[in-house]
């Protein structure tokens, strides 16, 4: 009976060994592929999958995992020349993710993890697309057509990454401007608001201006008014309402009655 103990707890130890070597949880989020590392089928299977716990054997065989979610990758700016010779600054962000299925395309063409593949990889890929765009375009066609131009560098962007097992979700390019061209923007806005503020201030003036005719205009109508209607009549009738009944004198009072002695 004892034997039989030890016998079964011995079954049981080495099925849970044999369960925890034999198998690997493929977690949510990721997609696991199973690589045989020797015989004739040597390589990645054509098969994808899915999350969960897959048995495999660890002496012929491999598991890999690879991340599914969308991942943001925040590149070193490089610089690039535009068809006239002038440079400009790219400091790229992408954010992105494994097409589903894609997983065993990506690691038969590249044996490595996904992180190393965005980080390193695609890194000159990535910028041989800015410098085919950016060959296209003068300094100051770029400028009058910079969403044309984003708009030529994200289609680009986005099939070379679908050609790679990738699709891309956003892509932020941050082009920065030669220092010259920037200043002479800076020039042109400088010029452009001081002549607005300029502007504003004539039309203040101008306002101003108007204001004072319009009001010695009429200011000029109401004298008119008055000198039509002041007839001698009425300039008559107004002293005698003003007139206080007493007569202004001059030299000595008029002598009316003679004193008697």
């Amino acid at each position: 009976m004892k034997r039989n103990l030890i016998a079964l707890g011995a079954t049981l130890f080495i099925a849970l060994l044999v369960w925890l070597i034999c198998t690997e949880r493929i977690d949510a989020g990721y997609e696991g592929i199973k690589v045989k590392l020797y015989g004739s089928e040597k390589g990645v299977q054509d098969v994808s999958l899915v999350t969960g716990r897959v048995w495999y054997n660890p002496i012929t065989e491999s598991i890999y995992e690879f991340p599914t979610y969308v991942q943001t990758v925040n590149y070193d700016n490089f610089t690039v020349n535009a068809k006239d010779g002038s440079v400009f600054t790219v400091d790229p962000t992408l954010s992105l993710r494994v097409s589903t299925g894609s997983t065993p395309k990506i690691f038969t063409k590249y044996r490595r993890p996904v992180d190393e593949i965005l980080n390193m990889t695609l890194v000159n890929h990535i910028k041989d697309v800015y410098r085919i765009e950016f060959n296209k375009y003068s300094t100051d066609s770029i400028i009058s057509n910079r969403e044309k131009f984003e708009n030529g560098v994200q289609d680009k962007m986005v099939k070379f990454l679908e050609g790679e097992g990738f699709i891309l979700e956003q892509l932020t390019s941050g082009i920065q401007y030669p220092e010259s061209i920037t200043q002479a923007i800076n020039a042109k806005n400088a010029a452009i608001q001081k002549a607005q503020q300029a502007e504003n201030e004539l039309k203040v003036v101008e306002a101003d201006a108007r204001k004072m005719i319009v009001q010695a205009e009429a200011e000029s109508k109401a004298n008119q008014l008055r000198q039509q209607t002041l007839s001698p009549l009425i300039i008559q009738q107004q002293f005698i309402e003003k007139w206080d009944g007493s007569t202004p004198l001059y030299g000595n009072s008029p002598v009316i009655f003679k004193e008697l002695k």
